[in-house]
């Protein structure tokens, strides 16, 4: 070859190599240049050391229990030492197996899987981004497919590796990942799928969720079985390949089936939850508006309630009771209005699919258990059914006619079908109800019985009156069926229930148990026309002390003390206690016209109970952070003593309490007193009999629209409240000591057997006098009988006998009176020894037509 030539080829090549380094130089520039334009504004990667997933609530019992969970995102936190290697090894397998040697990207496997694109034609290609990549897009970057987002993962990927560790990456990983099933994290899916721990996952477990971030909705394990077999052995394999698992292992985790939660293989890890209830979610209401919802649903708040699981299944099987008690005995069949179509029925398989789907209250267990049920055949008497959960045996289940004859088909006017006598009067094939065993006293079975959902509704509520920690709260018959809690946010008529609040402002105004007050007709002009408030046995009973006036509920009376005394100071009580925060100040309101809440009255009725302490109602006794720290705790009271080892072992120690007094002690334990005679020869009697002093007050509003029963021992503060959600009369004979007097009764029993109660403690500074609760007149210390009452009286006050309180409302002429009458205003001293004048004359600002007893 001649010099010329050899000269020619080396030009040539250096040109090549001139333009191939140039080029080389061009495209790092270009290179260089893409990378610095998208890295000028991408996101810090310092933030993610300080991320903070979101993570599940949990609500706890006081013995600790986890009795409800609450979240946006089902997320289980889980730090990465805590995370078993095993979990670790299935994931790096799966999604990135050179994760701990790559410095956040990896080039070898973005060329193969760019390789492997262009060689399939665009069909064949796949992901290659590393977890590190994975991380930057869920935290930092969004997840749309496109040049421009793949350029700044690769930045972001780049600089994150210099800010965290490998391990604290996979952390980030490993907890915020979908994995279906509304679950996020591994911890929350081993959880879901498997009901275990991570600590207690096998290898094709681990290795079954680690096929799950491309495609969790594809990789089901009972709807997508074969899929998910077919890619948790690929992960196995590629475990073994990695040197995670050994051959031995490898092959025992392959051969097994894939058993899970979805497929009825294991319990889910919610049926070692009770079903949500009205406690609970009150819980989540309240702690929502306190610290935000959001804060609420993704804090992972570790919730410690006040509630007694015990006694809070006793509350909400009393309240059922009564509620159904009354449901049964206006004899109408309602039933639940739900139909399955006729197709439905021919096939066990079918009705049994259709009647899972049906949206029908499942949380009553009341006497047994309720099920739903199927109407599939209704013959001359009786009626074939279909139950939830319950297998058909050789001979069907039945509904008899002996079942039906209480009640009346209420047809789709509104009007009520005949008697009923066979099954065929209120049952119709492919009807969906409500049934439960009924059993003999030797607990054997007799036959199935209708149930339905009462149409009236109710509330109930208890509370520890020393702490204000809430023992139970029901806030209707069925949560599944009514989420809206009665308890805490119906606004009713409290009746005559409002009146110790009354009665507690005369008596702190100087007015005493044995004070007397004209029970006589009252005429009022107002705006809506003339109102004649009465009593609820429509007759009047002349001069009568307070202490009779409250026992028996008199209207007539406590209208003319709320004159006496003056609607303001009523109102001002009424705030002091919590029952309302504004109240109108209008004669009405005396006997309860005014709207409020059950947990209102509960409340302000413990204060009562307690001496006259202010006390908080609570249904959290504590709340911590997800980092453990306490960021809420009810009871601010010092415990002096606790850290004092010394104490005797039969002394509890000292605990100094700085609450508020909002009454007089002794005021409290004189409307205690009196409120006990409601309770043991008043409008309570007939209902409540305690081994233990009770005091309380029934409550029953115009046309017994709302019946109420609020009572209390010295520990224990519980009221019910029943009517329907639009309000309608209850009917006659329905009062709040026969209606809501049994579901306190209920309660107290089992209360009272486990937290006990005692004598009411008598404050210092008073005396027993002996009256007679009748006329009010004085009686001699030895003196006994049915009308002999000791009522307590502060020192140094004796009371006044012989005087008569009116209201300065007229009186019929023909009223038979047997003492004198005095006119208003009066002077009289309060029970802090000041004296003031009592009893503004009304006008029609202070007067309403309302009318409540």
């Amino acid at each position: 070859m001649g010099a010329p030539v050899t000269r020619f080829i080396l030009s040539f090549l250096g040109s090549i190599f001139t333009l191939i380094t140039m080029g080389a130089a061009v495209v790092a520039l270009s290179i260089g240049a893409v990378f610095y334009v998208y890295g000028k504004d991408l996101p810090s990667t310092e933030a993610l050391a300080k991320y903070s997933p979101p993570t599940i609530s949990r609500i706890y019992s006081s013995e600790g229990k986890i009795i409800d969970e609450f979240a946006r995102e089902r997320r289980l936190f889980v730090p990465a030492d805590d995370i078993p290697d095993l979990v670790k090894q299935a994931f790096i397998s799966a999604e990135d197996k050179n994760y701990y040697t790559h410095d956040g990207y990896d080039m070898r496997g973005i060329a193969i899987a760019a390789f492997q694109c262009a060689q399939s034609g665009g069909s064949g290609c796949r992901g290659a981004s590393t977890i590190t990549q994975q991380v930057m897009k869920n935290f930092l970057l969004s997840g749309d497919r496109s040049a421009e987002r793949k350029i700044k993962e690769l930045i972001l990927s780049s600089r994150v590796e210099s800010v965290l560790d490998k391990e604290e990456i996979l952390e980030l990983y490993l907890n915020e990942i979908f994995l279906g099933q509304n679950s996020y994290g591994v911890a929350a899916a081993a959880q879901t799928y498997f009901n275990k721990t991570l600590a207690e996952l096998l290898p094709h477990e681990a290795a079954y969720l680690a096929t799950l971030p491309k495609k969790p909705s594809n990789l089901h394990p009972v709807r997508n079985k074969d899929e998910a077999i077919s890619r948790r052995n690929f992960v196995l394999k590629e475990m073994k390949e990695n040197g995670y698992l050994p051959e031995n292992d490898y092959e025992i985790a392959i051969s097994q089936p894939l058993l899970s939660v979805q497929g009825g293989d294991y319990t889910s890890f919610r049926a070692a939850l009770p079903p949500r209830d009205y406690f609970t979610d009150e819980i989540r209401r309240q702690l929502s508006r306190d610290f935000g919802e959001e804060e609420f649903f993704t804090g992972g708040m570790a919730v410690r309630a006040t509630f007694d699981p015990e006694l809070q299944d006793v509350a909400e099987t009393a309240l059922r009771h009564a509620l159904e008690k009354y449901d049964r005995a206006q004899g109408v069949w309602r039933g639940t209005g739900l139909k399955l179509p006729e197709d439905a029925l021919a096939e066990e398989t079918t009705w049994r699919a259709e009647l899972a789907r049906v949206d029908i209250p499942r949380d009553v267990d009341l006497d047994g258990k309720w099920h739903p049920a199927v109407v599939l055949q209704v013959g001359d008497n009786d009626a074939r059914i279909g139950i939830e959960d319950i297998e058909d045996d050789a001979d069907g289940h039945f509904i008899s006619a002996a079942d039906v004859t209480w009640a009346k088909k209420q047809l789709e006017d509104g009007a009520l079908g005949r008697q009923a006598r066979v099954a065929g009067h209120i049952l119709e094939r492919g009807d969906v109800v409500l049934v439960r065993a009924l059993r003999d006293e030797n607990g054997d079975f007799q036959r199935w019985s209708l149930r339905q959902i009462p149409e009236v509704q109710g509330g109930f509520m208890a509370m520890d009156v020393n702490n204000g920690r809430v023992i139970a709260l029901q806030g209707g018959f069925s949560y599944q069926h009514s989420v809206f809690n009665r308890a805490t946010q119906a606004r009713r008529q409290p009746g005559s229930s409002f009146k110790p609040f009354v009665y507690a402002s005369a008596l702190d105004s100087g007015y005493s148990p044995a004070t007397i007050v004209i029970d006589a007709p009252i005429e009022i002009n107002t705006p809506q026309g003339l109102w004649r408030p009465r009593n609820s046995s429509n007759k009047f009973y002349g001069p009568t002390p307070l202490r009779t006036g409250i026992e028996q509920s008199r209207n007539l009376m406590t209208i003319r003390l709320a004159q006496e005394v003056g609607m303001e100071v009523i109102a001002d009580y009424a705030r002091r206690f919590g029952v309302y925060e504004d109240m109108g100040p209008y004669l009405a309101n005396s006997l309860g016209s005014e709207e409020t809440t059950l947990f209102n009255m509960v409340s302000a009725y413990a204060m009562f109970a307690n001496g006259g302490e202010r006390v908080e109602p609570t249904l959290v006794d504590r709340v911590q952070d997800r980092e453990g720290q306490t960021i809420y705790r009810h009871d601010q009271r010092d415990c002096v003593e606790c850290a004092n080892p010394g104490i005797a072992p039969d002394r509890a120690p000292e605990i100094t309490s700085n609450r508020e007094r909002v009454m007089n002690a002794i005021t409290a334990y004189q409307l205690t007193s009196m409120m006990r005679g409601v309770v043991d020869r008043g409008t309570a009697s007939g209902a409540i009999n305690l081994p233990v002093p009770v005091a309380g007050k029934t409550g029953t509003t115009n046309d017994a629209r709302d019946v109420w029963f609020i009572g209390f021992t010295n520990t224990m503060v519980a009221g019910c409240y029943i009517g329907y959600d639009q309000p309608r009369p209850l009917g006659r004979g329905t009062y709040g000591g026969n209606t809501c007097g049994p579901v306190f009764q209920e309660f107290m029993s089992a209360a009272i057997e486990k937290y006990g109660a005692g004598k009411f403690r008598v404050p210092p500074g008073g005396q027993f006098i002996k009256i007679d609760r009748f006329t009010g007149a004085r009686l001699p210390d030895d003196a006994s009988g049915p009308s002999v009452v000791a009522e307590y009286f502060r020192l140094g006050e004796e009371p006044i006998f012989g005087v008569s309180f009116d209201g300065g409302f007229a009186m019929g002429s023909n009223l038979p009176l047997f003492e004198d009458v005095i006119e208003r205003p009066q002077a009289v001293t309060t029970s802090t020894g000041e004296t003031t004048v009592v009893g503004p004359d009304a006008t029609f600002g202070t007067v309403s037509s309302g009318g409540l007893y």
